[in-house]
């Protein structure tokens, strides 16, 4: 909503009070005002002028040489541009040193050889916006009444002189969608009365309801609808100051009888429309629902399909407006118009946002009729327009209405304690207090020892329950002021769980070490939804889908992160790292909520490192993608809990794919994704991983033990073992670590050996092992004998040997 600063003076004394403080007040009672703006900041130097003279240009066919007054001693000449520039009009003229907008300095010039002292101005040049211009004028200079007076400040005649508050209103405060409302507003801020506009007419002695009968059907829909009759009406220009105060709300002007219907609708909030009464081709207004397929020609001359969803304005047979939404082509007001029939009706919101909705005709009416409009204020609002169209269009307003009214409205009534409000407050205030800020509103308030009962009036549609009042009391009386309080009772400090603060250590780690985090959907297609789940269990279906694309709830990370992984490769960034952090859904029967459990889920593909001035590059394997997760448990201290055991994943490589045990239990796994798989997302080699973070997490650690550095030296032995091909190294490397302990510290793997040397189903792992004793220094025989029992024992649990 757009409020004029002096247009809201009609109303209402801002004496001492700025716009910009207006605004600050308004703000701080709970009616954000977004920002205020200065019509004429950066413009001076903008006269009234009269052209006295104009003549063509000797040397341009599109420019005319003007002799113009602008008020000094000597008319000055300017040469201008505007195809309707003509003798004796009264102008804008901006003279020689005038500022206008976008920091453009007026001038002395030649122009083809024509001296120029100044500019003759269209309102866009004045900083208007085109579509807000009277047509006539959107294409050359404006032109003022003749009564204007020549040298007086241009800006000040267009209202320009002006600053606008742009209010940001919520939809419960639709009472501030009119200047009214706004008045009301700011009197209750204020402290101030609010003047009611002028409505007293004399009416001539004919009756409004001789001229015109009126019907409704569809009284649901509209329970209002009171027309008058206007006669003798001459359609021309509105004033000058009615105009402009349409522009500046964003309006444009078009005739004196259609002006004073928007400028009512912003004075009074009340969409009111004006048909011409001879057009009508009839006595009777009849209101119904439209029929299926009916056509209708609305205002902006295009032709509307109607439904019976649709509420309409006939003339007893054809449609001539969309109720509160926008009038017919059938009976607009025309130059030519001389009796006016003009409707004042209360139309129900939900069936004019229909309308308005199916045939996308938002207009200022159907805004203020879908929020709700004061239904006690139909009748005045009409009054108002009548009065105005007598004053400024010459016509005569017959006697009394012709309506229908099945309009039954009673105002809310709710009470509330004095201890309530403080209660809720945290205020200490009195009775009198309370009362004073109703009194303030305007609301009727009868006390009765600690209750207070309001009658709110209908402008006020918000004001229904207790909190509605709280809500008054505690703007008005100032939200700066309500003193600052403390919970009562004990409290307990916020901070991180155990089980956060280790989700944020994994997260920081991963984001250390090069993966981007990724956040996906929890829900997916049904063919999507097992793949790559470590407990297989029935999909969950949501009962109303979006789409069989988001039709079930995920038991695994992996897919949506593959689905990552093939998005971006797609638009070319091939080296990826990604992971994701996210719940998975687990069935617990069909009539009860699923399990929720947080997995981690990675992937990798491209390239890990490259070093191209070091003509080194690393592509992604599995000890890569291994490695990060080895990293990521020692963070978390469990990396001596943690085993990786060869399996097989459905959807995942069947030799370089890992089972992550926890103690023994299975908790993910770890691998390269299969090749066929790859290549239907288009990827390269990929590795992956999932995990149940929840499991993880949950386990419970050691306290943090530092050793010291050893002083002694160690020991190192070297062996080849010669086994059978299907044996894995960890299987060796446990051995190793069991029997040698506690002297035998590490135990890895060097080497492999499956060439041709080789006996057919053999292989030769080599292992460097590492003897130490913290106390003393080793001897030989120490080692030896620990290294001997060693290599019994891998040839009696693993059938191992060394190579000889």
């Amino acid at each position: 909503m757009f409020v004029s600063y002096k247009w809201l003076q009609d109303y209402i004394d801002l004496t001492g009070v700025t716009a910009e403080e207006l605004a600050e007040k308004i703000t701080k009672s709970g009616i954000e005002v977004e920002g205020v703006e200065v019509l004429n900041e950066g413009i001076k130097g903008v006269v009234v002028g009269h052209v006295l003279e104009r003549e063509q240009h000797p040397n341009a066919d599109k420019l005319s040489k003007c002799l113009v007054d602008i008020g000094q001693e000597q008319p000055v000449q300017i040469i201008c541009g505007a195809p309707n520039v003509a003798q004796g009009q009264k102008v804008a003229v901006a003279t020689v040193g005038a500022l206008l907008p976008g920091n453009f300095k007026i001038k002395k010039a030649k122009l083809r050889g024509e001296e120029s002292n100044g500019m003759i101005c269209s309102l866009t040049e004045l900083g208007m916006e085109g579509k807000i211009v009277p047509k006539e004028y959107s294409e050359g200079i404006f032109v003022f009444p003749s009564d204007a007076e020549v040298g007086l400040d241009a800006l000040e005649l267009l209202n320009r002189d002006d600053e606008v508050l742009e209010l940001s209103l919520t939809p419960n405060r639709a009472d501030c969608l009119s200047m009214l409302g706004v008045a009301y507003e700011v009197a209750a801020i204020l402290g101030r009365e609010v003047k009611l506009p002028e409505t007293d007419l004399e009416p001539i002695n004919e009756k409004a309801s001789d001229y015109v009968k009126i019907k409704v059907e569809a009284k649901e829909d509209n329970p209002l609808y009171v027309a008058k009759i206007i006669k003798n009406v001459k359609i021309g220009p509105s004033p000058l100051w009615m105009q402009t105060r349409l522009m500046n709300a964003g309006i444009r002007p078009h005739n004196n009888v259609v002006d004073i219907t928007n400028y009512i609708l912003l004075e009074y909030g009340q969409p009111l429309h004006a048909f011409d009464y001879d057009r009508l081709s009839s006595k009777e207004i009849l209101v119904r629902r439209a029929v299926d397929g009916e056509k209708f020609v609305t205002l902006d001359d295009a032709e509307r399909t109607l439904t019976s969803d649709h509420l309409v304005i006939t003339n007893g047979t054809e449609p001539v407006a969309l109720a509160g939404v926008m009038g017919g082509a059938n009976s607009e007001v025309t130059s030519d118009t001389t009796t006016v029939l003009l409707e004042a009706a209360y139309f129900n919101g939900q069936t004019v946002r229909k309308a308005s909705k199916d045939h996308g005709l938002r207009s200022e009416a159907s805004a203020r009729f879908e929020k709700g409009v004061d239904p006690n204020r139909v009748r005045p609002a009409g009054e108002r327009a009548a009065y105005l169209m007598a004053k400024y269009a010459g016509g005569e307003v017959l006697e009394g209405t012709s309506e229908v009214d099945t309009l039954t409205v009673e105002p809310e009534v709710v009470s509330i304690t004095l201890e309530k409000i403080n209660r809720v407050l945290g205020t200490d205030l009195q009775m009198n207090d309370v009362k004073e800020i109703f009194d303030r509103l305007q609301f009727q308030v009868s006390v009765e020892q600690d209750t207070i009962t309001v009658t709110a009036p209908t402008r006020r549609g918000d004001i229904r329950i207790e909190e509605d009042l709280i809500e008054e009391v505690a703007r008005l009386y100032g939200y700066d002021n309500i003193p600052k309080t403390l919970p009562v009772g004990s409290t307990t400090p916020g901070k991180l769980s155990a089980y956060q603060k280790k989700r944020r250590v994994v997260r920081q780690y991963l984001e250390g070490a090069g993966l981007y985090q990724a956040v996906t959907y929890s829900l997916t297609s049904a063919d999507k939804a097992s793949q790559y789940a470590l407990e297989k269990r029935e999909p969950i279906r949501l009962a109303m889908p979006m789409s069989e694309e988001r039709s079930v709830l995920r038991l695994s990370i992996m897919p949506q992160v593959l689905e990552v992984l093939k998005y971006n490769s797609a638009r070319q960034n091939d080296s990826l790292a990604v992971y994701e952090t996210g719940a998975v859904f687990l069935s617990n029967g069909e009539d009860a909520l699923p399990i929720e459990i947080e997995h981690l889920a990675g992937a990798v593909t491209g390239l890990w490192h490259s070093h191209s001035w070091q003509a080194e590059k690393k592509a992604v394997d599995f000890f890569v993608v291994k490695g990060i997760l080895e990293g990521m448990f020692a963070k978390l201290g469990l990396e001596d809990r943690v085993q990786y055991v060869q399996s097989k994943v459905e959807g995942m490589h069947p030799g370089r794919t890992a089972e992550i045990r926890l103690d023994g239990v299975n908790v993910g796994f770890v691998g390269q994704v299969h090749p066929t798989v790859q290549k239907e997302l288009d990827l390269k080699d990929t590795y992956v991983f999932e995990l149940s973070l929840q499991a993880v997490l949950q386990e419970e650690t050691a306290p943090l033990q530092y050793n010291s550095i050893p002083r002694f030296p160690t020991i190192t032995r070297d062996i080849a073992l010669v086994v059978n091909r299907e044996t894995v190294s960890g299987t060796l490397k446990d051995i190793i670590l069991t029997t040698g302990a506690p002297l035998l510290k590490e135990a890895e793997v060097f080497d492999l050996y499956e060439g041709e040397r080789m006996e057919e189903g053999k292989k030769s792992i080599a292992f460097s092992l590492k003897y130490l004793d913290p106390e003393r220094t080793l001897t030989d025989e120490e080692v030896t004998k620990v290294h001997e029992r060693v290599l019994e024992a891998l040839k009696e649990k693993a059938g191992a040997v060394l190579r000889g």
